[in-house]
């Protein structure tokens, strides 16, 4: 028997952690990078460089030996790469019809609608005088974002008063991203929910997790969730598998929530491994990104149970250290998992994460935030 061919598109960080899963099960990725300097370029397998809009690039990739399944790693892939994909007999995973939800708020908050699920108040908007109407209606204050595009708090602007959303709506009647306002939530904290789900419906779900955002940027990650209400945790779970299984997801999801006084509302979705599901790679005894292959394999899922009672993933944000490397002679902490992804330094950028699981919430949170910080700036809070 062969070995499994896995195409992913996009050859950032996550397909460079798909690797290690990949070569323990014997799988083989061929990976479109957007260069040789890519994330993902050094780990692969394989590799074709090239962008999701090259037709070129994207015909090497499904090339003789042709992969099993295409996936991705980001949301932004073209409907021709899908096209492609079917003319070539190679399924794609998740497949257009699911992954649109992912790629466009608009129809993800209309869907959600649709099945009932909490969104907050929203509407999709198009002039000053729909702002207007929103802001008045839902206190005054409210989120305004891009339809599509957006990512790690782009795309994503808190406003007062319509003319401050001037600019954005003047680039959308000018054939820029559609529009939408939603209400400001008042939540208590952000919280997310992964599950993966096979092609054949089997489905398993991690733990619910609360993460930290700090300038529009995931910062901490603790698992599971601290003081998290077993219903509310139900509730989560519930979500992430009706959204799993109305919108035909298969591979990994990622389900990010807002706790309120009130109860959860939905906020982003990501049809991939995902920022939120790092803590997996050394605090569960399956990761997301041996899950997510699995998955879009049609392969019987793992367990995803913790392995410790808490494991806590501080991202390393780009900072003073410039030689990232050098940082493993000066992380003291012998718990502490390092995880670099080979990408240049620059401010608030993600160029790797660090781990810790122990049996108590606040020091393993201490010991994770203290250890990323010597990874990114020798130390430095």
């Amino acid at each position: 028997m062969t070995s499994p061919i896995v195409a992913v598109i996009g050859g950032g960080q996550l397909a460079r952690m798909m690797t290690p899963a990949a070569t323990a099960l014997g799988i083989t990725l061929r990976i479109l990078v957007e260069s040789d300097e890519a994330s993902a370029a050094a780990a692969a397998h394989e590799t074709v460089v090239g962008l999701p809009t090259d037709p070129d690039a994207v015909q090497r990739v499904l090339a003789s030996p042709r992969p099993d399944v295409v996936t991705w790693e980001h949301e932004h892939i073209p409907a021709e790469v899908f096209e492609a994909c079917e003319a070539a007999g190679v399924p794609a995973r998740p497949g257009l019809g699911a992954l649109r939800f992912a790629q466009d708020k608009i129809e993800m908050r209309r869907r959600m609608d649709q099945l009932g699920l909490p969104n907050p108040a929203w509407r999709e908007v198009a002039t000053l005088a729909d702002i207007e109407e929103f802001l008045a209606a839902h206190g005054g204050e409210a989120v305004l974002k891009t339809a599509r595009g957006g990512y790690d708090g782009k795309g994503v602007r808190v406003i007062s008063d319509a003319a401050d959303a001037r600019d954005w709506i003047e680039s959308a009647a000018d054939g820029g991203p559609r529009l939408l306002v939603e209400q400001k939530v008042p939540f208590v904290r952000e919280l997310a929910v992964q599950i993966a789900r096979r092609p054949s419906g089997d489905a398993r779900a991690w733990p619910v997790v609360e993460s930290i955002q700090r300038d529009g940027v995931c910062s901490e990650v603790t698992a599971p969730a601290p003081g998290l209400d077993p219903t509310l945790a139900r509730q989560a779970e519930g979500i992430a598998r009706t959204i799993a299984a109305e919108l035909d997801v298969t591979g990994a999801l990622a389900v990010e929530l807002f706790e309120t006084a009130e109860g959860l509302v939905i906020n982003e979705l990501a049809m991939r491994p995902h920022n939120s599901g790092h803590w997996t790679i050394d605090g569960s005894v399956t990761s997301q990104f041996e899950q997510h292959l699995r998955a879009v394999l049609d392969l019987p899922l793992g367990d995803t149970s913790a392995t410790a009672p808490w494991t806590v993933m501080a991202n390393v944000l780009g900072g003073a250290r410039t030689d990232l490397p050098s940082a493993l002679a000066e992380t003291a902490d012998p718990g502490a998992k390092v995880h670099l992804y080979g990408k240049g330094v620059r401010p608030g950028r993600k160029v790797g994460h660090v781990t810790v699981s122990g049996d108590e919430a606040e020091s393993t949170y201490a010991r994770a935030v203290a250890a990323a910080a010597i990874v990114r700036d020798g130390g430095a809070a």
